[in-house]
């Protein structure tokens, strides 16, 4: 960052914002107002749905009308005002941070910028995109292998199956941020539990933090270890709803055990598979921690795209408008990616957001006998 621009924005800052002695003085307002802001919204609910149109579900929409406001102040206006940044050329350096141009020739000029330029440093979008796209795979396939693995030997009746679930989950439950900075600490190069693993059976140590690849490979340990106990209790759970009548039947009629895994398990679990995959692609697409706090040389050739929109973002030369174009870019690449996996597995048929048809059957329509004349 520029230091005569930093300068002049911290001169720029009201020294009431800054001295610690008047933070409680300002945080206890806003709260107050927060909260009977939420009153005055509550009652205008009951006395518009309640007394007004006397409807019967006014107390289901004032129990949501606290989620719809949290939306709208914590989704919808961030979401808009980055829309509104995608057309402008906001940066941090003068005279673009205060009076940036708008219009739709700026979000062109963003979107040209994004797939002509180097995104940061020499990183070029494709690239950048290519490598996420790689990681993606590499993480939820792993994941669903060894997630589901897991899962098939904790759903069988084994001794201390209780425990073993217990510690499986213990990397699911460690806040992550604190999970990856320990396991960075486990890729330092002379005090690292890996290179002294190496150390002791005469191996050269690895340059973890500082070779591009052993970073990537690093990266890829980390966020394994952080992803398969979340498949492991998800599918744990879809196998414990599978009846075992099915299982019966299938041995009954001669299936060994890959015919009813294959048979039997895969598709009964294939409606809680699969949004687990969905979600999984998404998360690990869209994860910031592990690769921004490993790569802790923030070498170029170990980001992915929302790490490099980070970095455009609030690193120099701080592209505010470039990066909130990039950000809808990444919105929409993951859009894409979900409609198609919805297509491809037809997640959408076993939720029922698809009308299937009908077939009536008709039934025959029968005369009544003619009465015997006697």
């Amino acid at each position: 960052m520029n230091e005569e621009v930093l300068k002049r924005l911290l001169t720029n800052i009201p020294k009431s914002l800054i001295d610690p002695t008047n933070i409680g003085a300002g945080v206890l307002p806003v709260v107050v107002g927060f909260i009977l802001a939420a009153v005055i919204i509550e009652l205008l609910t009951y006395l518009v749905l309640g007394k007004l149109f006397r409807s019967k579900y006014t107390i289901p929409y004032m129990l949501l009308m606290p989620a719809v406001i949290g939306l709208l102040f914590l989704v919808v206006y961030p979401m808009g005002f980055e829309l509104y940044l995608a057309f402008t050329n906001m940066q941090l350096a003068e005279p673009y941070f205060r009076n940036p141009l708008f219009g739709p020739d700026q979000l062109y000029n963003n979107l040209v910028a994004l797939f002509t330029q180097p995104v940061i440093r020499e990183e070029f979008f494709f690239p950048l995109f290519f490598r996420t796209m790689l990681w993606t795979v590499l993480q939820v396939s792993v994941h669903i292998a060894a997630g589901l693995g897991l899962a098939l030997l904790l759903n069988r009746d084994i001794r201390g199956r209780g425990i073993y679930r217990t510690i499986l989950v213990i990397p699911w439950a460690v806040p992550n941020v604190v999970a990856v900075l320990a396991w960075r600490g486990e890729f330092h190069f002379q005090y690292g539990v890996f290179n002294n693993l190496l150390r002791l059976v005469n191996a050269a140590p690895i340059q973890w933090k500082d070779d591009a690849f052993w970073n990537i490979v690093a990266m890829n340990l980390t966020n394994w270890w952080l992803g398969i106990p979340f498949m492991m209790v998800t599918l744990l759970g879809g196998l414990q709803s599978i009846p075992h009548d099915y299982y019966e039947a299938a041995e009954i009629d001669g299936a060994n055990a890959w015919g009813r895994f294959q048979n039997v398990t895969l598709p009964m679990l294939q409606p809680v598979l699969t949004p687990s995959m969905i979600l999984g692609i998404i998360w690990t697409f869209n994860n910031f921690n592990v690769p921004f706090f490993i790569n802790e040389r923030s070498l170029a050739t170990s980001d992915i795209l929302v790490t490099a929109l980070y970095r455009a973002a609030f690193q120099a030369p701080n592209r505010y408008g470039f990066a909130a174009a990039f950000a809808f870019v990444i919105f929409f690449i993951l859009f894409l990616l979900s409609l198609i996996q919805f297509k491809v597995t037809g997640v959408g048929e076993q939720l029922g957001t698809k009308k299937k048809k009908t077939i009536v059957v008709k039934k025959p329509v029968v005369e009544p006998a003619a009465e015997v004349q006697a």
